[in-house]
């Protein structure tokens, strides 16, 4: 019988050089890439200049570049060990942000430290998966496919939802809700509770309605009909699609993009980058940042695929959809196929704690990986 979070008596220590020969080399490359692509649009939105966006970017990379390696090379029993820690944690975070968070764009989202605006919301993604990897790995499945069974890690995923709906942010409210249900999905529990509470959802929903702020319901009534009102909550998606549909196949050239450099295009350093880089570069140039973020995807997944132990498998499935749903919300969202929600596009996006966030979700992805012939034993 397995101790807590002890390894099996085959499994060898690995010293701090063999971790780091361990490291998936390909893995960084696809994410350097990735925002060093980012690097060029945000000096591109500028028009030409590093400054105010894309110097800043850099920076916030390179110091979750580091954050990534460190958390790499920590042993994965730390994270098992300190899971429910860092959610409370972060959780008490959320809670400050209700009692006093720094308000900016008519969201109280922040936590203002000074030098940074820390955005508990997004460490909130990271310390959930966290949790309900810890729970689940300590827990039967026989508990897991009982009602009482699956109550406590509900909980643990719609509180910090309600608090971060309240801020507002929808968004990333559902982002934790959809993780939570992946990680439920990997864990087994059974496609009718899942069915059920799909349709108790949808019942909800002409009362849930009533509860929307004014912006969130002209952003569900503009994803029907953009026209409604095209100088007003339509502006940003028609502008958005003129946008995506004047780059062609190979786009207007690098700064020739006529809707962001004219200013047509709002939110081209954060939300909507995704529309100017197709504008400069095309269709070519959307699909190379899919298939780079389908690579990233891939090899998440088929780390968590080969990890021996339970927790470094939720860890990495719950990380990696986490980052499948930025991607997926806020393509869908430029194109219009989706309404439009708060969701950057990660690494190309200019944006502080959701580039620390994110680095750090690689780290933790990639721990699973270095220490992936790790048995971790139950509670």
């Amino acid at each position: 019988m397995y101790k807590p979070y002890e390894t099996t008596i085959n499994n060898q220590a690995q010293t701090l050089g063999e971790k780091f020969a361990n490291i998936s080399f390909s893995y960084v490359l696809f994410i350097c890439v990735l925002a060093g692509i980012g690097f060029v649009v945000l000096y591109s939105a500028a028009n030409g200049n590093w400054n105010p966006w894309a110097i800043k970017q850099l920076i916030r990379f390179g110091m979750g570049f580091c954050l990534m390696i460190v958390l790499a090379l920590t042993d994965i029993r730390f994270f098992m060990r300190y899971a429910y820690v860092l959610y409370f944690i972060t959780l008490l975070l959320l809670i400050a942000v209700e009692v006093g968070g720094h308000i900016g764009m008519g969201a109280q989202r922040w936590i203002n430290l000074g030098i940074i605006k820390l955005q508990p919301s997004e460490l909130m993604k990271i310390s959930l998966v966290l949790a309900l990897a810890r729970y689940f790995h300590a827990t039967s499945l026989q508990t897991i496919r009982t009602i009482p069974g699956i109550i406590p890690p509900a909980l643990m995923a719609l509180f910090p939802a309600a608090l971060i709906v309240m801020q507002p942010d929808l968004g990333t409210s559902l982002m934790l809700v959809f993780t939570t249900v992946a990680i439920f999905f990997a864990v087994g529990v059974q496609l009718w509770k899942f069915a059920l509470v799909g349709a108790g959802a949808l019942s909800v929903m002409p009362i849930a309605w009533h509860f929307l702020h004014d912006y969130q319901k002209n952003r569900v009534l503009t994803f029907l009909d953009p026209e409604r009102d095209p100088l007003g909550a339509g502006y940003h998606i028609i502008q958005s699609k003129i946008a995506l549909g004047s780059g062609g196949i190979f786009g207007k050239g690098f700064m020739n993009g006529t809707q962001s450099h004219l200013n047509f295009l709002p939110e081209k350093h954060t939300d909507f980058i995704f529309t100017m880089l197709s504008e400069e570069f095309g269709m070519i140039g959307g699909v190379v940042i899919i298939v780079l973020n389908m690579l990233i995807l891939i090899y998440s997944y088929a780390f968590a695929i080969r990890c021996a132990s339970y927790f470094g498998k939720l860890v990495a499935i719950g990380l990696a959809t986490n980052y499948f749903l930025y991607v997926f919300i806020n393509t869908a969202m430029v194109l219009g196929l989706i309404p439009v929600v708060g969701v950057p596009l990660p690494l190309i996006s200019y944006g502080g704690t959701v580039m620390l966030s994110i680095m750090a979700s690689f780290g933790i992805i990639l721990c699973v990986h270095i220490n992936r012939n790790i048995q971790i034993g139950k509670d």
